[in-house]
């Protein structure tokens, strides 16, 4: 499969002609029209429905489409990961996952900002597959991640912790049950839930891993998703005040808690980012 051969497809979806679109790449209709074919042939799917009257992406079509766009602007971007950047000791890049420290942000930003007051914390959204990846790569400076484990290069402080729940739907038998087990909820239906970390799967358990339908990657899409399929998901007990929905319970699980941790690169020994470590200790020990 070709870099290209996704460009060409998403000029199709646009003008839905075959001349029109070839003609905006400078191609033979012939070798378009062979270049898509070849695209088909790659993802085993017919992607493009065509009559003598009209043009169609196929719903497979458009679900490439749609993957196409997402791959094409990740390459589009590439040039700039590898453009040197100007060093910013006033700015602190800070990814967070889900509701991140929780009640205890006011404390953590507090102190950190007393130790470095020349800092500023600039925020971007993690999701569960990136959090470690996006600090180990030098995207961001901090996290504030679910800790699973250890992972090579990374540094994690606890923040807090806070107890297991099921996310369930308000009309499930299972919403007002005072506490739940695995068993359970061993046979219920679950969201299938994404994490790149190995030991995720111990904590969400395999039905979290092996569920229906497409991954979650958002915590703060759980609920949402919860509400949506009628299938039941894992959280930490904070979502339930910072996720909050009418058309669902958050249920206390007998499971191990959820841990909140700052995470960093371990060789990252820069003032603003020990800050943010000192906070991190000083948050959990208060």
């Amino acid at each position: 499969m070709d870099v290209e051969s996704l460009r060409y497809l998403l000029t199709l979806a646009e003008e839905l002609h075959f001349g029109r679109s070839a003609r905006r790449h400078y191609l033979d209709p012939g070798h378009f029209s062979r270049r898509i074919q070849r695209l088909e042939r790659d993802v085993g799917a017919r992607l493009v429905e065509r009559t003598s009257r009209r043009v169609a992406l196929t719903p497979a079509g458009e679900r490439v489409a749609a993957h196409a766009r997402t791959v094409l602007a990740a390459l589009d971007r590439l040039p700039d990961a590898a453009a040197p950047r100007e060093p910013d000791d006033g700015a602190l890049r800070v990814g967070v996952l889900g509701f991140g420290a929780a009640d205890r942000w006011p404390a953590l930003r507090d102190v950190v900002t007393a130790a470095a007051p020349g800092v500023h914390l600039l925020f971007e959204d993690l999701d569960m597959d990136d959090q470690y990846d996006a600090v180990r790569r030098g995207d961001l400076d901090v996290g504030l991640v679910q800790h699973l484990g250890a992972v090579d290069g990374l540094e994690f402080r606890t923040v807090l912790r806070t107890p297991s729940v099921v996310v369930v739907p308000a009309s499930s038998p299972l919403a007002d049950a005072p506490l739940l087990t695995r068993d359970d909820v061993a046979d219920e239906p679950w969201l299938r839930m994404s994490s790149a970390h190995p030991r995720f799967r111990d904590w969400v358990g395999p039905a979290g891993m092996d569920g229906r339908g497409s991954a979650v990657r958002h915590p703060a899409s759980i609920p949402a998703a919860v509400a949506t399929t009628g299938r039941i998901g894992m959280h930490g007990a904070a979502a339930a005040a910072f996720f909050p929905r009418p058309d669902v319970r958050f249920v206390p699980l007998d499971a191990p808690p959820v841990e909140v941790a700052v995470v960093t690169r371990v060789a990252d020994r820069r003032p603003a980012v020990e800050s943010f470590r000192r906070a991190a200790d000083a948050v959990a020990a208060g």
